[in-house]
Parts: C-alpha cells; sequence; structure tokens
C-alpha cells in the first residue's frame, strides 16, 4: 500500500514543483521589468520643502518621465527633478535630488526688477502658480545672466523662499533626472501638474 501511496504522490508533487517554478520565475520577470521602469523611465520622489508652493507642497509624491528629458525637449515652465549642484549650500540637511521649475532655457538672458522676471527682455508670463514677492534678485538689467549652452536656470515657484539658480547657478542638462508630471499623493490632490 505504500508503494501505491507514493506512485500516486508523485504528480501531486511535480505539479508543485512546477508551480513553484512558474511563480518564481514571474515574480523575477515583474521585479526586472520594475527595476528597469524605474531606471529608464518612471521614478517617484517626495517633496521635503516647500520652495514649489503652491505648486507642490511638503509631503507631496510626484511621478518623474525620464524619457520626457532622453527623447523629448525641455520648455520654459516645465518641472524638472535634477541632482543638486555641489555649489547648493542653502542651510538645512543636503539633499541629492532638487526639483524646480526651468525659467531660463540655453541662451536665454535673464534679469529682474522689483518682483518682474525679465526673459530675453521681455516680461516673463508665469502662467502657473506661484507666490511673491520674488526674494532675491536675478541680475540687474545692466548685467543679465545668459544661460550657457546645454544648462538651465531653475527657480521654486515660492520666489521668496526657494535656494535656486539665483543662488547656485544654472544646472546642465546632464544633471537632469526628469520631468515631473503627475502628483500621486496625497490622494485629495492626485492629479497631473
Amino acid at each position: 500500500m505504500s508503494e501505491i501511496e507514493t506512485v500516486a504522490s508523485r504528480p501531486k508533487k511535480r505539479r508543485t514543483h512546477h508551480l513553484l517554478i512558474e511563480w518564481g520565475i514571474i515574480l523575477l520577470a515583474a521585479l526586472l521589468v520594475s527595476v528597469g521602469l524605474r531606471t529608464f523611465a518612471f521614478q517617484t520622489f517626495f517633496i521635503p520643502s516647500g520652495s514649489m508652493e503652491p505648486t507642490l507642497l511638503v509631503g507631496d509624491r510626484i511621478i518623474v518621465d525620464k524619457l520626457a528629458v532622453d527623447w523629448g525637449t525641455i520648455h520654459h515652465g516645465d518641472i524638472l527633478v535634477f541632482k543638486a549642484p555641489p555649489t547648493e549650500s542653502c542651510g538645512g540637511s543636503p539633499v541629492v535630488d532638487l526639483v524646480k521649475r526651468v525659467i531660463g532655457l540655453p541662451g536665454d538672458q535673464l534679469y529682474s526688477a522689483g518682483n518682474t522676471i525679465y526673459v530675453n527682455g521681455k516680461k516673463f508670463d508665469e502662467n502657473w502658480s506661484h507666490t511673491e514677492p520674488l526674494g532675491n534678485s536675478i541680475a540687474p538689467e545692466s548685467n543679465p545672466i545668459v544661460v550657457s549652452a546645454n544648462h538651465y536656470f531653475m527657480m521654486g515657484d515660492n520666489h521668496s523662499d526657494s535656494c535656486d539658480s539665483r543662488m547656485w547657478g544654472t544646472i546642465a542638462r546632464s544633471d537632469v533626472i526628469g520631468k515631473a508630471f503627475f502628483r500621486v499623493w496625497p490622494l485629495s490632490r492626485v492629479g497631473f501638474l
């Protein structure tokens, strides 16, 4: 009788063994796809400061599209996540990545007068929510900042409380991680940016 039970239990053991192998392969494939997407396509970031208020609040979580920078273009007003410049030293704990808005593109000339930003001699139209006053000036009209090739001038939407390109200069395109395009947290503020 023990021989009959042993022979009868063999197919169950094989099915269980095959099922475990199949699930292992599925989990490994899911892990590889997840790591690939995070590395090359999308990544989430946490907002630790109020420098982008009112657009992004402390504690918000955003999704960044890495492919939009690699295969797309960067425009005035885009929100970028980028590696913190080595000269960034605005107090507080050091950060690895920053999130700010593009104010100046390569070749742009920027200056400010009062609370007004000028790009290429024209008043810059900030058609998104931002806070005034400007705070630190960009540069005087007599000596505007000229954004170098493959560089960007970045500012936080909370102008008077943002450590940005006014303090540490422009950022290189090679330091850009991606474009922020969607807020996933908190649930009450989920949506496109």
